[in-house]
Parts: C-alpha cells; sequence; structure tokens
C-alpha cells in the first residue's frame, strides 16, 4: 500500500515478516507419499472425512493426509491446531506404539493437540468420536 506521504510501514517489511514464519518446503517424498495415501483409504477414514470435510463439522475446515514435519497426520485443522489419528490393528504393537510416541512428542512440540482413534471406534461409536472431537475444538 502506498499513500502520498509514501509507503506504510507495515508494507514496507511485509515480506520479510512472512519470511521468518513460513517452513521450509516439505520433502517431494513426503508430498508424494501423502497423495498416495487420500488415494487409499480404510472405510473409518472415509467415514471420517466425509464428516468433517467442507466444514461439516462445527465449522472448523480439516484437511486429510496433512503433511507435518516428516509426518503425515490422518486429519488436520489448523485452526484449532488439532490433529485426529485414526488407527487400525498396525498400531497395537510395542514397535508401533512407540512410533505414536515420538510422533505425539513432535506434534506436542508444534503445539498440536492429537486425538486417537480406533478404527472399530470411528466405525462402531461414531457419535462419541465425534462427541470427543467437538470437545476438544471447543475448548481451544
Amino acid at each position: 500500500m502506498t499513500t502520498e506521504t509514501g509507503p506504510k510501514k507495515f508494507a514496507t517489511n511485509e515480506p520479510e515478516a512472512h519470511a521468518r514464519h513460513r517452513r521450509p518446503p516439505l520433502d517431494a517424498e513426503i508430498l508424494s507419499f501423502a497423495r498416495r495415501l487420500r488415494q487409499r483409504h480404510t472405510d473409518a477414514e472415509r467415514l471420517m472425512w466425509e464428516l468433517l470435510r467442507d466444514r461439516r463439522f462445527c465449522g472448523f475446515k480439516f484437511r486429510r493426509q496433512h503433511p507435518c514435519g516428516r509426518y503425515i497426520l490422518d486429519f488436520y485443522c489448523h485452526e484449532a491446531k488439532l490433529a485426529i489419528e485414526l488407527d487400525g490393528g498396525q498400531h497395537n504393537t510395542d514397535a508401533a506404539r512407540r512410533t505414536d510416541e515420538k510422533r505425539s512428542a513432535f506434534l506436542a512440540d508444534e503445539k498440536i493437540d492429537v486425538l486417537r482413534f480406533w478404527n472399530h471406534e470411528v466405525l462402531g461409536e461414531t457419535e462419541a468420536v465425534l462427541e470427543a472431537i467437538h470437545t476438544a475444538l471447543t475448548a481451544r
């Protein structure tokens, strides 16, 4: 923006301010993997996406298979800094639990809260899952 007296101060520093807050570009492999995951989703992920997409749930915008660092979040709401992870049986091993703990620690460092649900919970107890998500969204 310019005025008769010259450019406004915030306009001069704007690109520099944005550059400070930009994240480094995502790894091409991570992006490619996220795109492949969007093509192959479980029944629970399909149901959850139908409920969350297009601001259908409480007006919050969610992203599906969203890259964050070296991780890919099943569902992510930037506005609430909330990740929703849907886990199948492969997450029920000691090794998978350790990996999930590392992921959760990374996300906590990024100030992102994580809600975890088992696929069978999403499919069989959908209302309870949505209630937990609603509580997390409105608590922020």
